[in-house]
Parts: C-alpha cells; structure tokens; sequence
C-alpha cells in the first residue's frame, strides 16, 4: 500500500530536478552565442545561424571554464616548426631602441637577410609599418623593402580600426606593402575575459584582408589554407603551452652564435613582436589572458605569440573544433534525464558517490576527446547540471538537518559565546561532560590601571566603555582564530589548540596578543577620553580541556597549572612595565617571524621553576628600528647576570637614553640597587624571584 505513493513521489520529484537542472543547462549554453562580446556576424557555411540570442554573460565561465581546464590537465605540447623572435627589454637596452618611437627598420633589414641566408621558411612581422621611417630621405625604407623583397617569403601584419561605417584597415606603407609576400591582419577579437578561443582568418565574406596567420599559410601553400570558404570554418585555438611555450630568442640574440646556431631557424617560420611591449614602442598593448589556469604567474601571453599558434594550428592541422549548439542541447537534456530521475531514487550517501562518478565519468570523456579527437565540450555545464541533481535530490533530507542545526545553534547560544557555536557544532563530542589532555597556547589579558579609570564613573558610561573595549577585544582575539573561555571582569582568557586542533598555534596566539595590544579604545566622557590599554601574558603547556559542566549546563573551559602560569606572565607586566610577555615554550615559534626580546628568568609566586619570559615588540619591520635599545638591554642583562652590577647599571641607563620609557630598564636598575645592598646567594644563576602575583 505505502509502495506505490513511494514510487510517485519519486517520479514527480524526478520530473521537478530533471526539468530544473535541464534549464539551467539550456541557460549556459546559450549565453554563449555572443562571440567575445561583439555584434553577432553571418556565417556563409550555415546562414540559419546569422542571428543569435544574445543574453548576460554569466553562464560563459561554465563554458570558457571548460575549454580552458582542458589545456591545463593536459599541460603543454613542444613546439619545434616556428620561433619568436622577441622586441624585448633586453633588446630594448641592447640595440639602444627608445621606448616610444619605431625601431630602426635596418635592424628589421638585418633580420630579414640573415633568416633569408640561413634557410627561415618565412618571417612574419606582428608589427604594422603604417608610418614611414622617422628619417628624411627615406633611405631606411628603401633597405628594409630591398630586403623584403630579396627574401621574398615576407608577411607583413596590418592594423584594424573601427569606425561609425564598420572596419578600416591599417596597412603597411606602399614601399613595404609591395615588396613583401603578402600582408595580413593582425587582429584579436578576446572573448570577455580577455582569452582568445576563437581565431579570426577572416571576419566576414566581404572583408578581403585574411589573418596575418592565414596568410602565411596560403604563400607557403599549406593544405589548411587552400579552400578560401574554410577561413570562415568554426575553429578554437589549440594552445601548445602557456606563454612561453613557442620558443623565443631575443632580438638581440639572434645573429649571436654562442646564443643559437643559425642552422637553428632552416625552415622555420620566424615571427618576430613584442613580447612586453606591443607592435613597437608607444604603441597600445598587444597582450591577453592565457586559458591555462594554473600557470597564471605570467598572466599575460603577446599577441605574437598568438600569431604563431594560429598558424602552427593551421600547419599541423590540429585546431579544436565543438560539436554543434544542437548536440550540446540534446546531451544537456540527457544529462538533466539521467540524473534527474536517477538521483532522486537514491539516499544521500549514494547520491554523493554517483554524482562524484558521473561527474568524472563527464571529465574524462571530455579529455578523452580533446586530447585525442581535437574536440572540446563544455563538460562543465553537464558536471553542473549533475551536481544541481544531486543537491536537489537529497534536499529534504538537507533542509531537516539545517533545522535540527539550526535548532541545536540556537540552544547553544543561550550558554557559550556565538564565536564558538559553529566550532562546537563540528564536534559534538565537545557537548557531553567529559575533558582530555591538550597543549595550548594560553592567553590572559588584563587593563592596566583600571581601578583608578573605573572610580567615580557613572554605570551606564562604564558599562558601554567596557562593552566597546571587549566587542573589539574579542573580535582581535577571533581574527587570530583563537577562543575566548570566558571574560572575568576587565580581564579576558582565551586558548588557541583547542576546541579545534591549530598546527601554528603558537604564532596565532602571538599575532592575537599583538592585534589586542595595538588596540587602544577610548571613552569619551566630561570631555576628557580614557584609554584602556591592554596587558597580556602568553605561555604554552599542556592542560585539561572540555566540558566541565555538566548534563544541563554547558561549561567548556581549560584547567590546570600551566593556566595559573599565564596567568602569572600576565602579571609580571605590571613589575616590567611592559604589555606583552610570552613564555619561551610560546615565543620559540616566532623567533624568526616577530621581534622578541629576552628579559630574564624569573620565580613566579606558586611556581618553583624559573621561567625565561620574552616581550613580544612586533612584526619584523620594526627589527632596525629597535635594535640598538635591544641590543643594549641583551648586553646589560648578560652583565646582571653575570653579577658585574656596575657594568649592568651602566648598560641599563644606556637603554633608557635610546628608550627613555623601556620598563624592563627601570626595574633592572631596581634590581641592581636591591641586590648591590642585598647580595645574591652563591649559587644564584641570574633569575628573579617575585613573591607577589
């Protein structure tokens, strides 16, 4: 009897997620009709496509994504057939070419007759010559063109402008434009991202001018380039490598043969640009975004670098192609059927593990066919659409669990501080009674003189004076992720380690004691503002953690004598005159990351052990400002401790006339004046004992 509505429920919960994550995936998919962001334009092979819906773009991630974490799986591909030959920094300083005006053409002039002598297949200049050289008699031009026509294998690139009435091509200068082989567009049309997917060989039937790489193509008659209606062929650019990858030699190098044997360019084809600054100096920036997602340290890949893998693409004939928008839609459909009504008939854990199959199911068929078959999908939208399944298939179950959390958060609430709630509630073993062992790094705080600040104030102005001091007390101790136990008075006993388990907890104790430190907060009351400045003492041991309340009241704190001992170097502040005191079992773990000082050892009240006792100062860029006083304090306390009182009272005024308020220098000198009346034991070894907390 219970069977049948069971298998309804799943049935029309299967329609509702198959006809949702269908949705979405159609939504994706046709935000991709725009091409990189420009008005849509025909296409002569397939005129029914010649307008497109144009939406936002915010499904193109989806698609763009997954072209690109193809070239990344799959890494880079050596590139042998052609070379860059790069107008770079160096050669910008070398050959003494300013960066803003043209190079000296009779390098370029060089260059071609030393690739024509040594056998380069064709060079190819990703820089447009739109002006005539600078000099007046046009002698430069003369042997620039001289040398492009005896060559005879040179492409020249032309520039594209848009204007009210559409294109207008840039071309080289008559003299240059006559001698060379053939000259092309050097035109990139970046998708939104600023990543080139697409080539352009040519962007509409009625625009004459190819490609710079399709024209190279058609003079060395390659097979790709024969058929004029395959320039307008849906393609995608297939990326050897990120940048780089096209090998390049600098401008400056190439005739260097300690650098490169000139056999080195027979038959290659020779592109030669800016790899850092475009076309030539002054000109706009010819750089855009490489697809290879996690080699992004050099964001940027130039345009001649483009230039040479369009036509390396168009050489071995391995662009990328994508199935049609049609097929893409029906595998969208599929995928929204399968996981729709596949999904929805499994419990949560299963539904996990088969989303996380299909999902690499999808991914693999995917690089299966763009490493071997030259075609990329969109997988991500599919893997979109099966994870959205997914969600949607286990969110009743979801949605129940939320409440009994949310529920659980709110009772929580009520008895621990809200910065703690969501620590407990990844560890509900933490709400039963119950403690274990644990190191932690241990803060207790306190603010100096508070007594004397709190006498005579009205309660309402003490209590919101004390409510700013621990809102933004707190919030610094939270931001070095640490716990705030409980606020005892003015005073503040926070732990790191504990609840959840912190590696660096050391150092996160230390930059939470220096971010409570620097915060000084003022009331303002009778005109007159009262800083609360903060005391802390830091130290590291193992104590007893957890809950010491019981089956009705939540208590979760930490006990035990290394907590008394935080305590203590809390205390010790105020002897010192000093803000900030760490015990060495802390202060070891940021020696080479803060500025510390050591101050002494001293026998604190109830601890029959010495303790060495560290000041934490800062971060490191105060090391120069603060070494002299250092320095001298470290120099004074090895006489103190080496029972030369003299020299040590010497070196401690010395410190207090490069620091005049040093605390520790004043109770040195104390001290030194106590002991020089009451000498030290035999077998005194240099540490201080205090008999008050």
């Amino acid at each position: 009897m219970e069977l049948k509505p069971l298998l309804l429920k799943n049935w029309k919960g299967g329609l509702v997620v198959t006809v949702v994550t269908a949705i979405v995936g159609w939504a994706l998919l046709i935000s991709d009709n725009e091409l990189g962001g420009l008005p849509p334009t025909p296409d002569p092979l397939n005129p029914k496509e010649t307008f497109k819906i144009t939406i936002p773009r915010y499904g193109k991630w989806w698609v763009f994504g997954s072209y690109d974490w193809l070239f990344t799986a799959r890494g880079s591909i050596p590139v042998s057939n052609a070379v860059i030959i790069a107008m770079d920094d160096l050669s910008h300083d070398e050959l003494n070419q300013p960066r803003n005006q043209p190079w000296d053409r009779k390098l370029h002039a060089n260059l071609v007759n030393f690739m024509h002598t040594n056998g380069a297949r064709a060079v190819v200049f990703d820089i447009v010559f739109s002006d005539p050289a600078p000099d007046q008699d046009g002698s430069t031009d003369k042997i620039f063109a001289e040398a492009i026509r005896k060559a005879g294998n040179v492409i020249l690139a032309a520039d594209c402008e848009r204007t009210e009435g559409g294109n207008r091509y840039v071309r080289p200068i008559e003299i240059l434009s006559d001698a060379a082989a053939r000259f092309g567009s050097a035109e990139m049309r970046p998708e939104y991202d600023m990543v080139v997917r697409r080539p352009l060989h040519k962007a509409h039937p009625d625009e004459l001018l190819s490609s710079t790489a399709w024209a190279t193509a058609e003079f060395l008659r390659l097979p790709a380039a024969q058929n004029e209606a395959e320039a307008f062929r849906k393609r995608w650019f297939n990326y050897y490598g990120p940048p780089g990858t096209v090998p390049r030699i600098p401008y400056c190098r190439y005739n260097v043969t300690n650098w490169v044997d000139p056999r080195y360019f027979s038959n290659k084809v020779v592109f030669v640009g800016g790899t850092l600054i475009t076309k030539f100096s002054g000109q706009r920036k010819d750089e855009y975004v490489h697809p290879f997602r996690t080699e992004r340290k050099t964001l940027f890949i130039p345009g001649v670098e483009l230039q040479a893998t369009q036509f390396l693409n168009l050489l071995h004939e391995n662009w990328l192609s994508r199935p049609s928008e049609r097929i893409e839609m029906l595998i969208a459909m599929a995928a929204a059927i399968l996981a729709g009504f596949g999904l929805v008939r499994l419990k949560p854990p299963a539904a996990v593990a088969a989303a996380v199959v299909a999902v690499l199911a999808v991914f693999g068929l995917s690089y299966y066919l763009f490493v071997k078959h030259l075609i990329w999908i969109p997988w991500l939208v599919w893997v979109t659409q099966i994870i959205l399944a997914m969600v949607l298939s286990v969110g009743a179950n979801a949605f129940s669990t939320y409440v009994q959390n949310r529920l659980l958060e709110q009772s929580l609430a009520a008895h621990v501080p809200p910065a703690r709630v969501k620590q407990l509630m990844q560890n509900r073993e933490l709400l039963h009674p119950g403690a274990e062992k644990q190191e932690l790094s241990i803060l207790f705080s306190d603010i100096a003189n508070f007594t004397t600040i709190s006498e005579g104030m009205d309660s309402d102005d003490l209590a919101k004076m004390m409510n700013e001091y621990f809102e933004g007390a707190i919030s610094r101790i939270h931001q070095a992720d640490g716990t705030v136990i409980k606020l005892i008075g003015d005073a503040i006993f926070a732990i790191w380690n504990a609840p959840t388990p912190q590696p660096n907890h050391r150092e996160l104790a230390c930059r939470g004691a220096l971010l409570l430190r620097d915060q000084v907060t003022q009331f303002i009351g009778s005109g007159t503002g009262k800083p609360l400045v903060t005391r802390i003492g830091l130290h590291t041991g193992v104590a007893n953690v957890g809950n010491f309340g019981s089956t009705t009241r939540f208590d979760y704190t930490a006990i035990g004598e290394n907590i008394n001992l935080a305590s203590r170097m809390e205390g010790l502040n105020k002897y010192l005159g000093t803000t900030v005191l760490a015990t060495r079992d802390t202060q070891r773990a940021v020696e080479d990351k803060l500025i510390t000082r050591y101050v002494g050892h001293f026998r604190l009240k109830g601890f029959e052990k010495a303790v060495e006792v560290y000041e934490l100062i800062g971060d490191l860029s105060l090391a120069e400002s603060t070494k002299p006083w250092r320095d001298a304090f470290a120099e004074a306390l090895q006489h103190f401790k080496a029972r030369n009182f003299d020299a040590a009272e010497a070196g401690m005024k010395r410190v207090l006339q490069l620091r005049p308020e040093d605390g520790p220098a004043k109770f040195y000198l104390k001290e030194i004046a106590e002991m020089r009346q009451n000498p030290p034991e035999p077998d005194w070894a240099g540490e201080i004992e205090l008999k008050e907390k």
